[in-house]
């Protein structure tokens, strides 16, 4: 498990002896697929990090509707922020995509860790100015953009250059769009097919190809 934390933005700074700490620390565990990880509102106060598959971090609001938050993959953690405060509550849900492989850390040996290289601290806060930003995004497309201009920029935000295209990695549902932007799955189908009959987008397999610049209105 020491290369596991050698690679992982948070410790990839500390020396061999505090990795080796760290991972007597952790407990490495294996969670089938739709397995509920965290619930919103649970008191557990563990740090825990992706070692293999994909989790997706949701709330669910007052009318039962899900809304993913993100989609977290290797390398990727969660739950750094009830392992830094005192009496802090789980603020999401996050089940697991597929079946996972995941590093749990105990809240005393993460702030032991923490307290003796202070450094993390700044990674931490940058991770979370990270997803404040995206949050900041997801509400303003909620209020400015109507459903077009939302598929348009969660698309263009996970889509990776292969060579001359984009493509989102992740295989998403229509479902999981809809849950993403804020919309109904009949909706976020008929953006779709309007996109692809439009020659914006290829969906192959659950695979998004992106063919060039999305419209955010129709």
């Amino acid at each position: 498990m020491d290369n596991f934390f050698e690679h992982n933005a948070l410790f990839s700074g500390l020396g061999c002896d505090e990795l080796q700490l760290i991972a007597r620390s952790a407990q490495k565990k294996v969670y089938p697929k739709n397995t509920i990880i965290l619930s919103e509102g649970d008191t557990t106060d563990s740090l825990y990090m992706v070692c293999s598959g994909k989790v997706k971090v949701s709330i669910i609001d007052e009318y039962g509707k899900e809304i993913i938050l993100a989609i977290l993959g290797p390398g990727e953690y969660f739950g750094e922020m009830t392992a830094m405060a005192d009496g802090a509550s789980r603020s999401a849900c996050v089940m697991t995509r597929e079946p996972c492989e995941l590093v749990v850390l105990q809240k005393e040996a993460f702030r032991k860790i923490v307290k003796n290289n202070p450094d993390i601290v700044f990674t931490l806060l940058h991770k979370s100015m990270e997803r404040l930003r995206e949050a900041n995004k997801k509400i303003e497309s909620l209020a400015l953009l109507d459903v077009y201009g939302r598929v348009a920029r969660l698309f263009t935000n996970l889509a990776k250059s292969h060579g001359n295209v984009q493509i989102i990695e992740d295989k998403l549902t229509h479902q999981d769009i809809a849950s993403m932007v804020g919309s109904s799955r009949e909706m976020v189908s008929r953006v779709l097919k309007e996109l692809s009959s439009g020659g914006y987008i290829t969906v192959t397999n659950k695979t998004i190809t992106i063919n060039g610049k999305l419209p955010y209105s129709w």
